[in-house]
């Protein structure tokens, strides 16, 4: 879900060439060795790009992706409902915020960050250019979505990078919640009324695919997914993440009695695992480029709220400013 940065970028794997070899060797060894990269330790140029990249992309991916569960915050069907679906937004704004700070370790100003987001150069995960039509969908995006999440990011716990890595943990536990959460929204759906059914088969029929996208194209076409992996930003590949999900969903469909939309697949008894039939890759790439159901319709309510929140960043930086300079002013007089 997080690395579907690196498929558009073709330069930055061929950055490592020009380090010093020796450096690189040492840099190596300490992957190797489990120990855990600084803010202060040195690092090649491309494992800096390729974890701005990354986590910039999962920090866009947390804020865009609150707009369509917001999108049903005044028609949840209940009170409850209602104060679930704020808490896990709230949530995601949090999540936001931790990856910001951690790509800011890296040199990078969160105002840049925002700025390539809003400027349409930077990117977030391709799940949250789908609408949300039905209160089913709700449930999909915890149950599906954010399952296919949590695959990916637990291995993130173990990121070979020390503010990444433990930025995780505080969202994989929250991530795990969200994930109950939208079960028990489909399961309720699924034990109503006929009419209560259908809408979570349509909704499931219409995100499933979807899903299986989020981990990104097939390892033999994800180009430099080799490289993240030997520096230990990734520790499964794409299709090893997206089988890991197939074999924990499918079950679970199962038993909530829906009917997974996919003809072929099937399970093979010899490997152990879920065989899905083929994946629309033309759709993928055309929604990563700009062009899926909503994502001008995202990237517009963003720069909106963007624009309308510029008179709290200034008098926050206003009163800043006016702070540091009476701070300024005492010291002198003290001198």
């Amino acid at each position: 879900m997080y690395t579907q940065s690196l498929i558009l970028d073709r330069k930055s794997g061929d950055a490592a060439e020009l380090e010093d070899p020796e450096r690189l060797a040492h840099f190596q060894r300490r992957i190797d060795e489990e120990r855990k990269i600084e803010p202060n330790d040195w690092m090649p140029g491309a494992y800096r790009q390729t974890l701005v990249r990354q986590i910039s992309q999962h920090a866009h991916s947390e804020i865009i992706g609150m707009q369509p569960e917001g999108n049903w915050l005044t028609r949840a069907p209940s009170l409850r409902r209602k104060l679930q679906l704020l808490a896990k937004i709230q949530d995601e704004a949090g999540h936001g915020l931790y990856l910001y700070s951690a790509a800011e370790t890296l040199g990078v100003s969160r105002e840049e960050l925002v700025d390539q987001l809003l400027a349409g150069r930077a990117k977030y995960s391709s799940i949250f250019n789908y609408p949300t039509l039905t209160w089913a969908d709700i449930g999909m995006i915890g149950w599906l979505v954010d399952g296919a999440a949590i695959m990916n990011q637990i291995p993130l716990c173990r990121c070979s990078y020390g503010p990444y890595a433990r930025a995780m943990i505080l969202v994989c536990k929250e991530e795990s919640f969200h994930q109950r959460q939208g079960f028990d929204i489909v399961r309720t759906l699924c034990a109503g009324t006929p009419a209560q059914r259908a809408m979570a088969q349509d909704a499931l029929e219409r995100w499933w695919w979807p899903c299986l996208m989020m981990f990104g194209p097939h390892d033999r076409d994800s180009e430099h997914s080799d490289l993240s992996m030997r520096w230990k930003i990734k520790r499964f590949s794409n299709d090893d993440l997206r089988r890991k999900f197939v074999d924990a969903t499918v079950p679970q469909a199962r038993f909530l009695g829906l009917d997974i939309p996919d003809p072929e697949l099937r399970f093979d008894a010899i490997e152990g695992h879920w065989v899905t039939g083929p994946i629309d890759w033309d759709e993928f790439f055309a929604v990563i480029q700009g062009n899926g159901p909503c994502n001008r319709e995202r990237l517009a309510a963003r720069r909106g709220a963007h624009e309308q929140g510029r008179w709290v960043r200034e008098a926050a930086s206003a009163y800043a400013a006016r702070h540091a300079a009476a701070a300024a002013a005492a010291a002198a007089a003290a001198a």
